[in-house]
């Protein structure tokens, strides 16, 4: 691909994440119920409702941890020149949930991240503090490693984006779970920037999951790697008007990685517009903000520029005082310096 095409898929990457989150805003942690009572179904941008506890009074297009997580994980891969320093890594975490904390916002670290970092910070190595993380704190993020770090070829090129992803996982979920579910968005978004098609990106997104779910610390839970591979199957066989109660209710929508990432990644597949893709998502219930999120940033890698609308794209921007593009070309700087 030309450069132009890789700044283009990757920047739409970043972006989509920015719009899933931001359609996923005021419905996060609600039940079906409580979306259908506040919202309905989700087709554009709304200010939190009354049933939204986290994000509450926030107005349209508000980000949320996901996508402000996802820039400070691009800084630092900038800074270290491809590397996150695990205590840098950490204090900078802390940081933000108490920028946030002060700002009196309830949308603070998660609880793998949480437990993780304040390991980090007590004097647990950092080999040891993200063995029992399991959640989706890390694939919400990882989008700036997946722009970051290319495929390669064969098994050998996809283990070594594994690698990356796991030493992004390591402070925080270092177990096969954690590992697996942020190696299917990071491979997933990686092969949409260097132009494969949605399919032909789920399919790397699975194969990765499957050399993740081999890394880090050992925790139960079922595989992520079959799971994408059945609910990607299974969901297109489903009638649409269905695909919400099925999606909440069968494959299910917590920040479990077993669950949110194959929720993601399972909308995905179903091959519809990309804006309905995450509107979809952001109407589901449960950790919609990130499932929303992580759906957007493999359709914008996917799609490109004509993923997302000016519209939507300006609006997200603006609300969020977003500056993506200087980021996007220093992790796609960061990719071509990889290849060399």
């Amino acid at each position: 691909m030309t450069t132009s095409s890789l700044t283009e898929h990757a920047l739409a990457a970043f972006r989509g994440l920015a719009i899933g989150d931001a359609l996923g805003m005021p419905t996060q942690s609600m039940s079906l119920e409580q979306i259908r009572t506040d919202h309905g179904v989700i087709d554009g941008f709304v200010d939190a409702g009354p049933n939204q506890r986290i994000a509450h009074g926030m107005p349209a297009a508000s980000i949320t941890d996901d996508t402000e997580q996802a820039v400070l994980v691009a800084e630092l891969l900038v800074q270290g020149q491809g590397r996150l320093d695990p205590v840098d890594f950490a204090r900078a975490l802390i940081d933000w949930e108490r920028t946030m904390a002060d700002k009196g916002s309830l949308d603070l670290l998660g609880p793998s991240t949480k437990t993780a970092v304040q390991r980090i910070l007590d004097g647990v190595p950092a080999s040891e503090a993200g063995s029992t993380g399991t959640t989706n704190g890390a694939a919400m993020r990882i989008t700036p490693v997946g722009i970051a770090t290319p495929l390669g070829s064969g098994t050998t090129g996809l283990s070594s984006l594994v690698d990356a992803v796991q030493d992004a996982c390591r402070v925080t979920h270092d177990t096969g779970l954690g590992i697996a579910g942020a190696s299917a968005v990071a491979a997933a978004v990686s092969a949409g920037v260097e132009g494969a098609t949605r399919s032909e990106a789920l399919d790397l997104a699975v194969a990765a999951a499957r050399i993740g779910e081999t890394r880090g610390h050992w925790v139960a839970g079922g595989s992520i790697a079959d799971r994408i591979d059945w609910a990607r199957g299974y969901l297109s066989t489903v009638p649409d008007a269905e695909r919400i109660d099925v999606v909440s209710g069968l494959i299910g929508t917590s920040v479990a990685s077993q669950e949110s990432v194959v929720a993601a990644l399972a909308l995905v597949a179903l091959d519809l517009d990309p804006w309905q893709t995450v509107c979809t998502a952001a109407s589901i219930g449960g950790d919609t903000d990130t499932i929303a999120a992580m759906a957007g940033a493999v359709l914008g890698a996917v799609h490109g520029a004509t993923a997302w609308s000016a519209d939507a794209v300006q609006q997200v921007e603006t609300v969020n005082d977003l500056h993506l593009e200087e980021l996007t070309e220093q992790l796609l700087d960061l990719r071509a310096g990889t290849r060399r």
